[in-house]
């Protein structure tokens, strides 16, 4: 049972976390902390906080759960802002889409309380942001990662893992490392593609009659370009290396594309399309969990 949980970045994922342990029943009081006076004030009034702290220090203190839910540029500056003020024995996780970094910074900042922060990732979402986007089923079914460090204890691990269990979702544990690779090919080039995208068309002269005319494909390709652009910045940076990696695997696939239009070459483009095609088919009953 978490006494009183913290929970820094009051938005979707956040605000759903404590909403979830809310209604699990695990979790006595929620206190808040974030920039927007006015987004935490909606939150307290939706049930999601029980109280606001003016200061990250003031909403950890006495805390014996932290959730750190702000965009992964931010957490480096957070954890320093928080660590003086810590628990002993508090336990920390956080949300953030990469995890290297967020490692880096939580050994920086931490020092020998790194014991006590078992870095996560949930992978839920969507393009609405903010307290009022906040929902307790939001993590239910998906998959959650873990990414442990070496110093941290197995019931610290079993904990945070019992944590997200109790909001619904199903627990995986990687290295971080890997983690960042994957998610750079299934999640962060994907982002940055439909924002490349949808940028491009828009700084076009006739950019209203295109979007006039898209369709569902051009919308289901596109949703994710309405996230939260200060996130997806942040993520980028953060997993610059490996971003770039998949970045030039999908210039070269994008090549070769263009070599076969150029060449008219019909049963190599159909022979690629049935490929993808095939491989797509047979994630849609795990898609469809998202």
């Amino acid at each position: 049972m978490i006494q009183k949980l913290a929970v820094l970045g009051v938005g979707l994922i956040g605000g759903s976390f404590a909403l979830a342990l809310k209604r699990a029943g695990v979790v006595g009081s929620v206190v808040g902390y974030g920039r927007s006076r006015a987004n935490l004030e909606a939150a307290r009034s939706l049930g999601v906080l029980d109280a606001i702290a003016e200061t990250p220090g003031a909403a950890v203190r006495d805390a014996d759960a932290v959730c750190l839910a702000v965009p992964v540029g931010a957490l480096p500056t957070l954890l320093a802002e928080i660590a003086p003020y810590l628990r002993d024995d508090a336990l920390l996780t956080d949300v953030g889409s990469t995890k290297q970094d967020v490692i880096l910074a939580g050994r920086a900042a931490l020092g020998d309380r790194i014991v006590r922060f078992v870095p996560g990732h949930p992978i839920a979402g969507a393009e609405d942001s903010g307290a009022a986007a906040a929902r307790p089923e939001l993590f239910h079914g998906k998959s959650v990662i873990l990414t442990p460090l070496p110093e941290n204890r197995a019931e610290a691990v079993a904990q945070v893992s019992a944590w997200w269990q109790a909001c619904g979702a199903e627990v995986t544990v990687m290295e971080a490392e890997n983690h960042d690779r994957i998610f750079a090919a299934v999640s962060h080039l994907p982002h940055l593609a439909a924002f490349a995208l949808v940028a491009e068309l828009a700084e076009r002269p006739e950019a209203a009659l295109f979007f006039k005319h898209a369709g569902s494909g051009f919308r289901d390709f596109t949703r994710i370009a309405a996230s939260h652009p200060e996130m997806w910045r942040d993520i980028a940076l953060a997993n610059q290396g490996a971003l770039l990696d998949e970045i030039n695997r999908y210039q070269e696939a994008l090549t070769r594309l263009r070599q076969l239009l150029e060449d008219g070459d019909s049963a190599a483009l159909h022979a690629l399309f049935e490929r993808a095609a095939t491989a797509r088919r047979a994630l849609t009953s795990y898609l469809d969990r998202l």
